[in-house]
């Protein structure tokens, strides 16, 4: 057994596993066994967080240990905190032990029952934290063919205590415990995976009840100010590009959090993609957009590209736009920069799509100033931190 995995020196001369074969063993008592493997069943079905601590309980009593409990290993965090801890230890109730370093690594290396003696002669934690162990059984915690999810632990009164037996009876509990509490986190991921997917649909409902609303609106405005039918077409098919654009970017966040999120800079780099000039700079840190900040962003910037391939410098040779942003405290700055054009001015009137981005600025806390310098337009937009993750 000692073969399987190495063990330095201090780990081996605690390692007493085979020693469980040469001990006196009494006979099996399967109607025993039975009860308690129908106990567990029962706390299962009808509490199934309850269902450690009574393992921890019916291993002591068919054991005969003065103190129990479970290790559940955390890979991510390498190691394993201490639940339903029974007997002379419970008061370590949430401590956590390292598991390349405590004798339930070594259990689980092995994959079997192993015996200690004395374990705090190899382990200094164990030492430190002044506990004395005669002797622990340590079993697995997994069902039949999948991996352990921990270990149970036995600690007995004296040295010589635990047999084969006790490791056999306790494998077999460990094994049917492991698979009923498989059995619950498939059910519970079943479970989420079901809540997830009604609220996907309801989301996904919503938002196309939004879209609509807003194709809505942007139809009625765009036709009230419009004067041919062409100029319509072209004016409607535009912003609905740019909103068609800004949905398709929107990507489903799972988590703690649930949320329809975009990329800021993606958004920004789609909506320029169409005009004939990529922008020379888009620069600024990441900054995930929500669903409907994404819609709102989309019609601001479809609109002042629109107005640069016009009016301003996308409509001149060596013509380009900077797009750059920064956070500060609540807010992000926003400065859109047009250069190489020749001699712009502003324009005496106020257009529509001029109206448009102000309004829809507005309607989301920011602000904007125009800078009309002679090599092209600037354009400084302000917006509460917040407004975007809506």
């Amino acid at each position: 057994m000692r073969s399987q995995i190495h063990l330095p020196d201090p780990i081996a001369e605690v390692f007493i596993t085979d020693q469980l074969a040469d001990r006196h063993a009494a006979s099996p008592d399967f109607l025993r066994e039975k009860l308690a493997i129908q106990d567990l069943a029962e706390v299962m079905s009808d509490h199934p967080d309850e269902v450690l601590p009574r393992l921890v309980k019916l291993g002591m009593e068919i054991c005969g240990a003065h103190s129990a409990g479970i290790s559940i290993l955390e890979p991510g965090a390498g190691q394993f905190p201490w639940h339903a801890l029974a007997g002379e230890l419970a008061t370590f109730e949430g401590a956590t032990t390292p598991r390349n370093f405590s004798p339930c690594g070594i259990c689980l290396d092995l994959a079997q029952p192993i015996l200690m003696e004395r374990p705090e002669r190899a382990y200094d934690w164990i030492c430190e934290a002044g506990i004395t162990v005669p002797e622990v059984l340590l079993v697995p915690l997994a069902a039949k063919g999948a991996d352990p999810i921990g270990t149970i632990w036995l600690v007995a009164g004296d040295a010589g205590h635990f047999n084969k037996e006790h490791a056999r009876v306790m494998a077999e509990l460990s094994a049917f415990t492991g698979l009923a509490l498989r059995s619950v986190q498939i059910e519970q991921r079943l479970k989420l995976a079901l809540q997830q997917q009604e609220t996907l649909m309801r989301e996904m409902s919503h938002r196309i009840k939004n879209l609509f609303t807003v194709a809505d609106s942007m139809v009625r405005m765009t036709a009230r100010n419009a004067a041919t039918k062409e100029e319509l077409a072209e004016t409607l098919s535009g912003r609905l590009h740019a909103l068609s654009e800004a949905n398709a970017l929107i990507r489903r966040s799972f988590g703690n959090n649930v949320a329809a999120v975009a990329s800021f800079s993606d958004l920004i780099e789609r909506i320029l993609c169409p005009h004939e000039r990529a922008p020379s700079v888009v620069k600024g840190p990441d900054l995930a957009i929500g669903e409907q900040a994404a819609n709102h962003l989309a019609l601001i910037f479809h609109e002042l590209a629109t107005n640069a391939s016009k009016y301003g410098v996308l409509g001149c040779e060596g013509g380009c736009v900077t797009v750059t942003w920064s956070v500060e405290e609540d807010r992000v700055r926003i400065v859109w920069t047009e250069s190489g054009a020749c001699d712009v001015r502003a324009s005496e009137t106020t257009g529509f799509g001029t109206r448009l981005v102000e309004t829809t600025i507005e309607r989301i806390g920011g602000q904007i100033e125009r800078e009309w310098r002679p090599d092209g337009l600037r354009v400084r937009i302000a917006l509460p931190l917040s407004s975007l993750r809506s």
